[in-house]
């Protein structure tokens, strides 16, 4: 056979395990999990339809649902929806161990340190997805871990999870000084549009 027929063939078969192994760990590590249904044992993990993040029309005009079935407070005493107006709330449903969930903490940390002082208010709701995540010492040392200093109600029976009708770890919800929703977003990125958001309602 020709030599340079040969090393064309090898590199064509190289360059194709690339793009399967490219395809293989987009599928593995998706910007998102989903869970259909509103119960830890009936949930379906493992549906994340794609690997893309999904957007998602914003729920403008409507109002903050009110927290429910929240069996703890961390970082905070109890609070109620009518407790944030006059702030711009950010709200995030993670579990601590949900790679694509801790991905996005290194910004909402941030943005909690940047603007609170200029009124912004996260609440990050820790809705479990498994056993362990449901422990609050288990919770608290994930807090410590990822300097979460801001209010985490735990949210184990998904009574909450079920009141914002969300089905996805993580997603996102900024409502304006007058406690109606503005904006959402689903999953990992978008970082740039959900700071600017931030900006203009506190403006």
């Amino acid at each position: 056979m020709n030599y340079n027929l040969l090393r064309r063939r090898q590199l064509l078969f190289y360059l194709g395990l690339g793009v399967v192994g490219i395809g293989a760990a987009t599928t593995a590590f998706p910007k998102f999990r989903k869970v259909n249904a509103p119960s830890i044992s009936t949930a379906n993990r493992n549906n994340t339809q794609g690997s893309e993040t999904i957007a998602v029309k914003p729920p403008v005009g409507n109002s903050l649902p009110e927290f429910q079935g929240i069996s703890q407070w961390l970082n905070s005493t109890p609070l109620l929806i009518a407790d944030l107006k006059g702030n711009v709330v950010l709200i995030q449903f993670w579990t601590f161990a949900c790679i694509n969930c801790q991905r996005t903490l290194p910004y909402i940390t941030r943005w909690h340190r940047q603007y609170e002082s200029q009124g912004l208010k996260v609440i990050g709701i820790h809705t479990p997805e498994f056993a362990f995540e449901r422990d609050a010492n288990n919770i608290k040392k994930a807090l410590r871990q990822h300097k979460i200093t801001y209010p985490v109600p735990v949210d184990n029976e998904y009574k909450t999870w079920n009141a914002y009708d969300n089905q996805y770890w993580p997603h996102m919800f900024l409502a304006d000084r007058q406690g109606l929703l503005q904006y959402d977003h689903i999953g990992e990125g978008s970082y740039e549009k959900i700071e600017q958001t931030i900006r203009q309602l506190l403006e």
